[in-house]
């Protein structure tokens, strides 16, 4: 229960809101006077598909309803429809034609960064234990957390420029519109890929063999951005043991930051919540890597 706008409009902003039904002060009294009553709905577009599943769900509700009200208003009156009881105005934000495009591409650059940074280095370590150099890395007065930042280095560029590449083929080319803050974008974009690194080389670490390292890496990172971040299923939807499933991969919060960023602009006062969350994740995989590296060679 909302009392104003901008209480809904911050619902929505904050995924706690799906479809807003607006009833005016002087509802009842139309209906009863047959003039016409209208009932506004909010709808949040930035989820075209769950959007459209929500619209019709409520255009159902309320023409059962304007239906009740036009049986008893002829109950009342006698012969003859009149005015239409319910006059409903639908309003979708964010994403007024509900297009596809500007659901999927924010997505997909969060599932193109977890492909590039925790595929391809899942098996730079592995590549080093079987070329048979590992031992010698070791034996360096190179610190474990200097490996895994050295490690990740050119990735990281690659990343960055990915990124960069996506971004500009989604507005440009697709014409999504990016309505947030670009250095919040930048921001989490770089903290998302530092995890993602991480992750690919703590796989890498763990494990001597490239293609064991490559599979992990899929099994890990790829399937989960795709099936449990949000991208293609709503998370809301999925039983509840999947729902707690999903708050262990970074994807999930990549993929809400940017439907937030490009979609419903908004920035750290909304989102600081799943930043938080990310950057927590690539300190603690971070760590976990360099703790792995320090073991002695078997």
């Amino acid at each position: 229960m909302a009392g104003d706008y901008p209480a809904i409009e911050a619902a929505i902003d904050r995924n706690s809101c799906l479809l807003a039904i607006v009833i005016f002060k002087d509802f009842g009294g139309k209906v009863l006077s047959g003039t016409g009553a209208p009932v506004q709905l909010l709808l949040d577009g930035s989820d075209s598909n769950t959007a459209s599943i929500a619209l019709g769900y409520a255009r159902v509700l309320l023409q059962a309803y304007d239906l009740e009200l036009r049986a008893r208003a002829q109950n009342r009156r006698g012969a003859g429809t009149g005015t239409a009881p319910v006059l409903p105005q639908l309003r979708i934000w964010y994403n007024s034609d509900l297009k596809s495009k500007h659901y999927i591409v924010p997505g997909l650059i969060a599932i193109i960064l977890m492909i590039i940074a925790a595929l391809l280095t899942s098996l730079t370590i592995a590549r080093e234990w079987e070329m048979g150099t590992m031992e010698q890395l070791l034996s360096t007065p190179l610190r474990a957390a200097e490996v895994v930042l050295g490690k990740m280095a050119a990735f990281f560029a690659l990343g960055v420029i990915d990124m960069v590449v996506a971004i500009l083929a989604g507005v440009i080319i697709f014409r999504v519109p990016l309505r947030g803050d670009l250095w919040f974008l930048a921001f989490t974009s770089g903290i998302f890929l530092i995890g993602a690194l991480c992750w690919g080389i703590l796989i890498s670490a763990a494990v001597r063999s490239q293609l064991l390292a490559y599979q992990l890496g899929a099994v890990t990172s790829c399937l989960p951005a795709f099936l449990l971040s949000g991208f293609i299923f709503d998370i809301g939807n999925m039983p509840a043991v999947i729902q707690a499933i999903t708050y262990v991969f970074p994807a999930r919060y990549f993929v809400t930051i940017l439907k937030g960023i490009f979609l419903r602009g908004v920035g750290v006062e909304i989102l600081w919540y799943e930043a938080a969350l990310l950057f927590a994740y690539a300190a603690i995989v971070f760590l976990i890597a360099t703790r792995k590296l320090k073991q002695k060679v078997a």
